[in-house]
C-alpha cells in the first residue's frame, strides 16, 4: 500500500512547494534566468539521485537508452515553468491557478486516455467532468 501512496505524497508535498516558489520568482526577474538556476540544481540533484539510488551506475549506458521523449518532455518542462511564473505575473492568485489548470487538465487527459491508451469513459469520469467545470465557474466567480 505506502508504494501506491508515497508517490502522491511526493507529488503533492513537491508540488504545493513548486507553487510557493513559483509565485515567489522575483517579479523584476526575467522568468528564464530563474529556470537556468532551477534547472542547473535539478541537474545537480539528478545526477546526485541517480547515483544514490540508481540500479546502474553507468550513466552513458543509460544515456544510450534514450529516444525523443526526453527532450520533448524538457521544452514541456520549461513552457509548464514559464507558464505559472507568467501567470503568477499576470495577477493569479495562488489558490485558484493551479486548481484551474489542474481541472481543465483532468477532462482532457480522460480524453487522452480514451483516444490514445484505450483507456474507458465511464459514467463517473463524465459526472467528474461536469463536477470540474462547474468547479471551475464557481471558483471564478467574483
Amino acid at each position: 500500500m505506502f508504494q501506491y501512496i508515497w508517490p502522491v505524497i511526493l507529488v503533492v508535498f513537491s508540488n504545493t512547494v513548486y507553487q510557493v516558489c513559483t509565485k515567489g520568482v522575483p517579479e523584476n526577474m526575467n522568468p528564464f534566468a530563474s529556470l537556468i538556476i532551477t534547472y542547473l540544481v535539478g541537474a545537480a540533484a539528478s545526477l546526485i539521485m541517480f547515483f544514490v539510488l540508481g540500479n546502474s551506475r553507468n550513466i552513458l549506458a543509460e544515456l544510450k537508452k534514450t529516444n525523443w521523449i526526453p527532450f520533448v518532455l524538457g521544452l514541456v518542462i520549461v513552457g509548464l515553468e514559464v507558464g505559472f511564473i507568467y501567470a503568477y505575473k499576470a495577477g493569479w492568485k495562488i489558490s485558484t491557478a493551479q486548481i484551474v489548470t489542474s481541472s481543465i487538465l483532468g477532462v482532457i487527459l480522460i480524453f487522452v486516455g480514451y483516444i490514445g491508451y484505450k483507456e474507458s469513459i465511464t459514467w463517473n469520469k463524465i459526472v467528474g467532468i461536469i463536477v470540474c467545470l462547474v468547479g471551475l465557474g464557481l471558483i471564478n466567480m467574483k
